[in-house]
Protein backbone atom coordinates (compact mmCIF):
# COMPACT_ATOMS: atom_id res chain seq x y z
CA UNK A 1 0.00 0.00 0.00
CA UNK A 2 1.36 3.38 -0.99
CA UNK A 3 2.34 5.84 1.79
CA UNK A 4 1.01 8.70 -0.31
CA UNK A 5 -2.28 10.04 1.03
CA UNK A 6 -5.09 11.16 -1.23
CA UNK A 7 -6.16 14.67 -0.16
CA UNK A 8 -9.89 14.10 -0.44
CA UNK A 9 -11.77 17.38 -0.51
CA UNK A 10 -15.03 15.79 0.70
CA UNK A 11 -13.45 15.69 4.19
CA UNK A 12 -13.56 19.49 4.25
CA UNK A 13 -17.28 20.20 3.93
CA UNK A 14 -18.25 21.67 7.37
CA UNK A 15 -17.68 25.36 8.12
CA UNK A 16 -18.49 27.91 10.86
CA UNK A 17 -21.03 29.64 8.66
CA UNK A 18 -23.95 28.56 10.87
CA UNK A 19 -22.37 30.31 13.89
CA UNK A 20 -21.55 33.44 11.89
CA UNK A 21 -25.14 33.76 10.67
CA UNK A 22 -26.81 32.90 13.98
CA UNK A 23 -27.90 36.46 14.75
CA UNK A 24 -29.03 35.68 18.29
CA UNK A 25 -25.50 34.75 19.46
CA UNK A 26 -24.07 37.32 21.87
CA UNK A 27 -21.22 35.42 23.56
CA UNK A 28 -18.76 33.21 21.62
CA UNK A 29 -15.86 31.53 23.39
CA UNK A 30 -12.89 30.07 21.51
CA UNK A 31 -10.67 27.72 23.49
CA UNK A 32 -8.43 24.67 23.61
CA UNK A 33 -4.99 23.44 24.55
CA UNK A 34 -2.06 25.88 24.29
CA UNK A 35 -0.46 26.21 20.86
CA UNK A 36 -3.34 24.88 18.74
CA UNK A 37 -4.19 28.17 17.01
CA UNK A 38 -6.93 29.60 19.26
CA UNK A 39 -5.93 33.21 18.64
CA UNK A 40 -5.74 32.80 14.85
CA UNK A 41 -9.15 31.13 14.91
CA UNK A 42 -10.79 33.72 17.20
CA UNK A 43 -9.36 36.65 15.18
CA UNK A 44 -10.54 35.06 11.94
CA UNK A 45 -13.99 34.35 13.37
CA UNK A 46 -14.21 37.96 14.59
CA UNK A 47 -13.34 39.24 11.11
CA UNK A 48 -16.11 37.15 9.55
CA UNK A 49 -18.62 38.23 12.20
CA UNK A 50 -17.74 41.90 11.66
CA UNK A 51 -19.02 41.51 8.09
CA UNK A 52 -22.53 40.62 9.26
CA UNK A 53 -22.80 42.36 12.67
CA UNK A 54 -23.09 46.03 13.62
CA UNK A 55 -20.39 45.81 16.30
CA UNK A 56 -18.04 43.05 17.47
CA UNK A 57 -15.70 43.01 20.48
CA UNK A 58 -12.78 40.54 20.59
CA UNK A 59 -11.38 39.96 24.09
CA UNK A 60 -8.23 38.05 25.04
CA UNK A 61 -8.18 36.53 28.51
CA UNK A 62 -4.87 34.79 27.85
CA UNK A 63 -1.96 36.35 29.81
CA UNK A 64 0.22 35.79 26.71
CA UNK A 65 -1.76 38.59 24.99
CA UNK A 66 -1.55 37.20 21.46
CA UNK A 67 -4.11 39.60 19.95
CA UNK A 68 -1.53 42.39 19.81
CA UNK A 69 0.87 40.05 17.97
CA UNK A 70 -1.82 38.75 15.61
CA UNK A 71 -2.96 42.20 14.44
CA UNK A 72 0.45 43.91 14.91
CA UNK A 73 -1.31 46.51 17.07
CA UNK A 74 -1.10 47.17 20.81
CA UNK A 75 -4.22 46.43 22.85
CA UNK A 76 -4.90 46.90 26.57
CA UNK A 77 -7.68 46.87 29.16
CA UNK A 78 -9.76 49.42 27.24
CA UNK A 79 -11.60 48.37 24.06
CA UNK A 80 -9.88 49.82 20.96
CA UNK A 81 -10.85 49.71 17.28
CA UNK A 82 -8.68 47.37 15.22
CA UNK A 83 -6.86 49.22 12.42
CA UNK A 84 -8.72 48.90 9.13
CA UNK A 85 -12.11 48.17 10.74
CA UNK A 86 -14.99 50.41 11.75
CA UNK A 87 -17.00 47.89 13.79
CA UNK A 88 -14.41 45.46 15.21
CA UNK A 89 -12.66 46.29 18.49
CA UNK A 90 -10.26 44.36 20.74
CA UNK A 91 -9.05 44.39 24.33
CA UNK A 92 -6.70 42.26 26.45
CA UNK A 93 -7.17 41.52 30.14
CA UNK A 94 -5.17 39.40 32.56
CA UNK A 95 -7.38 36.87 34.41
CA UNK A 96 -4.60 36.42 36.96
CA UNK A 97 -4.70 40.09 38.00
CA UNK A 98 -4.92 40.43 41.75
CA UNK A 99 -8.18 41.35 43.45
CA UNK A 100 -6.42 44.21 45.20
CA UNK A 101 -5.46 45.78 41.85
CA UNK A 102 -9.02 45.46 40.60
CA UNK A 103 -10.37 47.03 43.78
CA UNK A 104 -8.01 49.97 43.35
CA UNK A 105 -9.16 50.48 39.77
CA UNK A 106 -12.89 50.59 40.43
CA UNK A 107 -14.09 48.90 43.53
CA UNK A 108 -17.05 51.28 44.08
CA UNK A 109 -15.81 52.25 47.56
CA UNK A 110 -14.77 48.71 48.49
CA UNK A 111 -11.13 49.67 48.93
CA UNK A 112 -12.10 52.52 51.26
CA UNK A 113 -14.22 50.14 53.34
CA UNK A 114 -11.25 47.80 53.76
CA UNK A 115 -8.95 50.67 54.72
CA UNK A 116 -11.31 52.38 57.14
CA UNK A 117 -12.59 49.33 58.98
CA UNK A 118 -9.18 47.92 59.83
CA UNK A 119 -9.04 44.26 60.79
CA UNK A 120 -12.77 43.67 60.42
CA UNK A 121 -12.73 44.87 56.81
CA UNK A 122 -9.69 42.72 56.11
CA UNK A 123 -11.49 39.71 57.52
CA UNK A 124 -14.50 40.40 55.26
CA UNK A 125 -12.22 40.60 52.23
CA UNK A 126 -10.37 37.42 53.13
CA UNK A 127 -13.57 35.48 53.68
CA UNK A 128 -15.40 36.80 50.64
CA UNK A 129 -12.46 36.27 48.28
CA UNK A 130 -11.30 32.90 49.54
CA UNK A 131 -13.59 31.22 46.99
CA UNK A 132 -11.60 29.38 44.25
CA UNK A 133 -11.68 31.06 40.84
CA UNK A 134 -12.55 34.53 42.11
CA UNK A 135 -9.57 36.13 40.27
CA UNK A 136 -11.06 35.07 36.93
CA UNK A 137 -14.49 36.16 38.13
CA UNK A 138 -13.28 39.64 39.11
CA UNK A 139 -11.61 40.02 35.72
CA UNK A 140 -14.83 39.09 34.00
CA UNK A 141 -16.73 41.58 36.16
CA UNK A 142 -14.34 44.23 34.81
CA UNK A 143 -15.09 43.09 31.25
CA UNK A 144 -18.80 43.00 31.94
CA UNK A 145 -18.70 46.63 33.06
CA UNK A 146 -17.19 47.66 29.70
CA UNK A 147 -19.45 45.42 27.65
CA UNK A 148 -22.60 46.81 29.27
CA UNK A 149 -21.53 50.40 28.74
CA UNK A 150 -20.41 49.92 25.13
CA UNK A 151 -23.29 47.73 23.88
CA UNK A 152 -21.49 45.40 21.46
CA UNK A 153 -23.74 43.11 19.44
CA UNK A 154 -21.38 40.12 19.74
CA UNK A 155 -18.46 39.43 22.09
CA UNK A 156 -15.80 36.84 21.23
CA UNK A 157 -13.38 35.53 23.85
CA UNK A 158 -9.93 34.31 22.88
CA UNK A 159 -9.45 32.30 26.05
CA UNK A 160 -6.43 31.15 28.03
CA UNK A 161 -5.43 27.44 27.93
CA UNK A 162 -8.13 25.00 29.01
CA UNK A 163 -7.81 25.04 32.82
CA UNK A 164 -8.10 28.84 33.05
CA UNK A 165 -10.96 28.85 30.54
CA UNK A 166 -13.09 26.41 32.49
CA UNK A 167 -12.60 28.36 35.73
CA UNK A 168 -13.36 31.57 33.84
CA UNK A 169 -16.68 30.16 32.64
CA UNK A 170 -17.67 29.43 36.24
CA UNK A 171 -17.40 33.14 37.06
CA UNK A 172 -21.15 33.85 37.48
CA UNK A 173 -21.50 31.14 40.11
CA UNK A 174 -18.28 32.19 41.83
CA UNK A 175 -19.26 35.86 41.91
CA UNK A 176 -22.73 35.07 43.19
CA UNK A 177 -21.15 33.07 46.04
CA UNK A 178 -18.67 35.86 46.85
CA UNK A 179 -21.33 38.56 46.86
CA UNK A 180 -23.68 36.39 48.92
CA UNK A 181 -20.86 36.00 51.45
CA UNK A 182 -20.31 39.76 51.59
CA UNK A 183 -24.06 40.28 52.04
CA UNK A 184 -24.14 37.72 54.85
CA UNK A 185 -21.16 39.34 56.57
CA UNK A 186 -22.70 42.79 56.26
CA UNK A 187 -25.84 41.50 57.99
CA UNK A 188 -23.73 40.15 60.85
CA UNK A 189 -21.25 43.00 61.18
CA UNK A 190 -23.03 45.86 59.34
CA UNK A 191 -24.04 47.95 62.39
CA UNK A 192 -20.53 47.67 63.83
CA UNK A 193 -18.88 48.58 60.51
CA UNK A 194 -21.29 51.48 59.92
CA UNK A 195 -20.47 52.93 63.33
CA UNK A 196 -16.71 52.60 62.64
CA UNK A 197 -17.11 54.23 59.21
CA UNK A 198 -19.31 57.00 60.67
CA UNK A 199 -16.78 57.72 63.41
CA UNK A 200 -14.09 58.15 60.75
CA UNK A 201 -16.05 60.57 58.61
CA UNK A 202 -17.91 58.15 56.34
CA UNK A 203 -17.08 56.84 52.89
CA UNK A 204 -16.16 59.02 49.88
CA UNK A 205 -19.22 60.50 48.20
CA UNK A 206 -21.27 60.30 51.39
CA UNK A 207 -22.10 56.62 50.87
CA UNK A 208 -22.72 54.31 53.78
CA UNK A 209 -22.04 50.59 53.93
CA UNK A 210 -25.66 49.70 53.12
CA UNK A 211 -25.46 51.65 49.83
CA UNK A 212 -22.26 49.89 48.84
CA UNK A 213 -23.80 46.49 49.67
CA UNK A 214 -26.87 47.46 47.59
CA UNK A 215 -24.57 48.13 44.61
CA UNK A 216 -23.00 44.73 45.12
CA UNK A 217 -26.46 43.15 45.12
CA UNK A 218 -27.18 44.89 41.81
CA UNK A 219 -23.95 43.45 40.44
CA UNK A 220 -25.06 40.02 41.62
CA UNK A 221 -28.33 40.41 39.71
CA UNK A 222 -26.44 41.41 36.54
CA UNK A 223 -24.14 38.41 36.90
CA UNK A 224 -27.13 36.14 37.41
CA UNK A 225 -28.58 37.48 34.16
CA UNK A 226 -25.33 36.74 32.30
CA UNK A 227 -25.24 33.27 33.86
CA UNK A 228 -28.67 32.62 32.35
CA UNK A 229 -27.45 33.88 28.95
CA UNK A 230 -24.39 31.60 29.09
CA UNK A 231 -26.65 28.57 29.49
CA UNK A 232 -28.86 29.62 26.57
CA UNK A 233 -27.63 28.01 23.30
CA UNK A 234 -29.34 30.76 21.30
CA UNK A 235 -27.07 33.35 22.97
CA UNK A 236 -23.83 31.52 23.80
CA UNK A 237 -21.62 28.90 22.18
CA UNK A 238 -18.10 27.57 22.64
CA UNK A 239 -15.85 26.80 19.65
CA UNK A 240 -13.25 24.14 20.50
CA UNK A 241 -9.90 24.38 18.72
CA UNK A 242 -7.49 21.45 18.46
CA UNK A 243 -4.83 19.81 16.30
CA UNK A 244 -4.95 16.16 15.14
CA UNK A 245 -2.73 14.74 17.90
CA UNK A 246 -3.49 12.56 20.92
CA UNK A 247 -2.95 15.12 23.72
CA UNK A 248 -5.00 17.78 21.95
CA UNK A 249 -7.82 15.31 21.27
CA UNK A 250 -7.78 14.22 24.93
CA UNK A 251 -7.92 17.84 26.13
CA UNK A 252 -10.80 18.59 23.76
CA UNK A 253 -12.81 15.65 25.07
CA UNK A 254 -12.23 16.75 28.68
CA UNK A 255 -13.26 20.31 27.83
CA UNK A 256 -16.44 19.27 26.01
CA UNK A 257 -17.51 17.12 28.97
CA UNK A 258 -16.95 19.99 31.41
CA UNK A 259 -18.77 22.48 29.18
CA UNK A 260 -21.69 20.09 29.12
CA UNK A 261 -21.67 19.97 32.93
CA UNK A 262 -21.85 23.80 32.97
CA UNK A 263 -24.74 23.65 30.44
CA UNK A 264 -22.74 25.67 27.90
CA UNK A 265 -23.46 24.87 24.26
CA UNK A 266 -20.65 23.55 22.08
CA UNK A 267 -21.19 22.06 18.65
CA UNK A 268 -18.19 23.22 16.59
CA UNK A 269 -14.61 21.96 16.54
CA UNK A 270 -11.87 23.61 14.46
CA UNK A 271 -9.01 21.24 13.64
CA UNK A 272 -5.91 23.26 12.74
CA UNK A 273 -2.51 22.48 11.17
CA UNK A 274 -3.68 19.76 8.79
CA UNK A 275 -1.30 18.55 6.09
CA UNK A 276 -2.56 17.96 2.56
CA UNK A 277 0.36 16.63 0.51
CA UNK A 278 -0.09 16.26 -3.24
CA UNK A 279 -0.60 12.84 -4.75
CA UNK A 280 2.64 10.95 -5.30
CA UNK A 281 4.42 13.37 -2.95
CA UNK A 282 7.95 12.02 -2.35
CA UNK A 283 8.18 13.53 1.15
CA UNK A 284 8.07 10.54 3.50
CA UNK A 285 7.64 12.69 6.64
CA UNK A 286 4.70 14.60 5.12
CA UNK A 287 2.90 11.42 4.09
CA UNK A 288 3.61 9.69 7.40
CA UNK A 289 2.34 12.65 9.42
CA UNK A 290 -0.75 13.00 7.26
CA UNK A 291 -1.44 9.31 7.83
CA UNK A 292 -1.26 9.91 11.60
CA UNK A 293 -3.48 12.97 11.29
CA UNK A 294 -6.11 11.03 9.36
CA UNK A 295 -6.25 8.49 12.22
CA UNK A 296 -7.06 11.23 14.73
CA UNK A 297 -9.46 12.96 12.35
CA UNK A 298 -11.39 9.72 12.06
CA UNK A 299 -11.53 9.50 15.86
CA UNK A 300 -12.78 13.10 16.08
CA UNK A 301 -15.49 12.44 13.50
CA UNK A 302 -16.54 9.25 15.27
CA UNK A 303 -16.61 10.88 18.73
CA UNK A 304 -18.32 14.07 17.54
CA UNK A 305 -20.55 12.89 14.72
CA UNK A 306 -23.14 15.54 15.70
CA UNK A 307 -20.54 18.34 15.78
CA UNK A 308 -19.56 20.73 13.04
CA UNK A 309 -15.91 19.71 12.46
CA UNK A 310 -14.00 22.38 10.49
CA UNK A 311 -10.64 21.39 9.01
CA UNK A 312 -7.97 24.04 8.47
CA UNK A 313 -4.65 23.55 6.64
CA UNK A 314 -1.14 24.05 7.94
CA UNK A 315 0.17 27.07 6.01
CA UNK A 316 3.74 27.75 4.94
CA UNK A 317 3.90 31.10 6.75
CA UNK A 318 2.58 32.65 9.97
CA UNK A 319 -0.93 34.09 9.96
CA UNK A 320 -0.17 37.61 11.22
CA UNK A 321 -1.57 40.97 10.15
CA UNK A 322 -4.97 42.00 8.84
CA UNK A 323 -4.59 40.67 5.27
CA UNK A 324 -3.37 37.19 6.24
CA UNK A 325 -6.02 36.89 8.94
CA UNK A 326 -8.72 37.89 6.44
CA UNK A 327 -7.43 35.27 4.01
CA UNK A 328 -7.38 32.59 6.73
CA UNK A 329 -10.86 33.62 7.87
CA UNK A 330 -12.29 32.82 4.43
CA UNK A 331 -11.49 29.15 5.03
CA UNK A 332 -13.79 29.13 8.08
CA UNK A 333 -16.75 29.74 5.76
CA UNK A 334 -15.51 28.32 2.45
CA UNK A 335 -13.78 24.92 2.71
CA UNK A 336 -10.09 24.86 1.82
CA UNK A 337 -9.32 23.14 -1.46
CA UNK A 338 -5.98 21.30 -1.28
CA UNK A 339 -3.62 21.31 -4.27
CA UNK A 340 -3.81 18.30 -6.56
Amino acid sequence: MSATVDADSEDLAPTLESIIHQKSLRWIFVGGKGGVGKTTTSCSLAIQLARVRKSVLLISTDPAHNLSDAFSQKFGKEARLIDGFTNLSAMEIDPNGSIQDLLKEGGEGAEEIMAQTGGMGGMMQDLAFSIPGVDEAMSFAEVLKQVKSLSYETIIFDTAPTGHTLRFLQFPTVMEKALAKISQLSTQFGPMLNSVIGARGGLPGGQNLDEVIAKMETLRETIGEVNTQFKNPDMTTFVCVCIPEFLSLYETERMIQELSSYQIDTHAIVVNQLLFPKKNNPCEQCNSRRKMQKKYLEQIEELYDEFNVVKMPLLVEEVRGKEKLESFSEMLVKPYEPPT
